[in-house]
């Protein structure tokens, strides 16, 4: 197997990766509206549908790479960098696993916004400190006009009764959005020298089986179903692993050969302005103008992404992962 190294900088193209990071951020705007379709016939709480995704999505990937003839090399990088590709599953896992947690306790609103806010926020904060520097202006506004329009998208036309345990919800989404953070900066160098397929079945694999135990656990602690006759819904839950997280993951890590970790967490935000778009089209919402000026302040933040000054220089780190030959 020959060696696969990092892309020259002078040859990235930045808006080519924010494109396929935005079209990961619009297929996972799809989970919510695919979750509560899949929720409503089925009885499977939130959580144990996220496993399911995940056995769905890890099951798709090793068919997939089994077909191509691709499964040792998988098994091979897997092995030349466990730390990392452990690491990124883990995280990936824990990120998503609280997410939907904070969603059923704090309310889908309120949990969306602190996980999902967080993140950037957590990876400006952390570029700064590797670069003892204080963040750009234009970096802080990106994030701040993001944020704020998450913000408006998410809590406008939010109801308080949505949200049972509210405090145990806002601390899942706290953990979740540092799942999220620590597992894109950590993804990174990983996705810069390895095949993005190759990285999404290592990971997904990895992050499967993380899930897929804790939500079987979770769903039997608490005495709820473990399975569904609506044929409906399994459908829905093979859609939420194959295009959602094996398809969506792929497209994420193939951006983030050219994009930073930050821009890539703002950029990802498309992903509750594509559930709003989503339920005002097809599932009779009404727009209003909180929400409206959200999804602007949103693509007009993303439209900002990957202008001025380029990224930090990433050869030592990538030097840290191993391609066998």
């Amino acid at each position: 197997m020959s060696p696969r190294r990092p892309i020259p900088l002078a040859t990235r193209r930045r808006p080519s990766g924010l494109l396929l990071i935005c079209l990961a951020g619009i297929a996972w705007g799809t989970i919510g509206p695919a979750v509560q379709l899949a929720h409503r016939p089925s009885g499977l709480s939130p959580s144990l549908l996220g496993s399911y995704r995940a056995a769905a999505a890890a099951l798709a990937l090793l068919v997939a790479a089994l077909v191509a003839g691709r499964l040792r090399e998988c098994w091979v990088l897997g092995r030349a960098n466990p730390g990392r590709a452990v690491a990124v599953g883990s995280l990936t896992a824990v990120f998503q696993f609280f997410f939907f947690l904070a969603v059923v306790w704090a309310g889908v609103s309120v949990g969306t916004v602190v996980a999902l806010g967080l993140a950037p926020v957590l990876l400006l904060v952390l570029k700064s400190v590797r670069s003892r520097a204080l963040p750009r202006p234009g970096a802080l506004a990106t994030v701040a006009v993001a944020l704020a329009g998450l913000c408006l998208v998410s809590l406008a036309g939010a109801e308080v009764s949505a949200a049972p345990h509210p405090v145990p919800g806002i601390l899942a989404a706290l953990v979740s959005g540092t799942g999220f953070a620590l597992a894109a900066d950590a993804a990174v160098p990983m996705a810069r020298v390895l095949d993005p397929f190759a990285l999404t079945v290592i990971t997904m694999v990895l992050a499967a089986a993380c899930l897929v135990p804790a939500g079987l656990v979770l769903a039997w602690v608490n005495a709820e179903p473990l399975g569904t006759t609506d044929a409906g819904s399994w459908w829905l839950v093979i859609y939420l692993g194959v295009v959602t997280m094996a398809l969506a993951y792929g497209l994420f890590y193939a951006g983030l050969r050219t994009t930073s970790s930050a821009n890539a967490v703002v950029a990802t935000l498309l992903e509750p302005a594509t559930a709003v778009l989503i339920a005002v089209l097809f599932l009779g919402d009404e727009p209003t103008v909180a929400s409206t000026m959200g999804f602007l302040m949103i693509i007009a933040a993303i439209a900002t992404l990957g202008r001025g000054p380029g990224t930090a220089r990433a050869r030592g780190r990538d030097a840290e992962i191993k391609v066998p030959d």
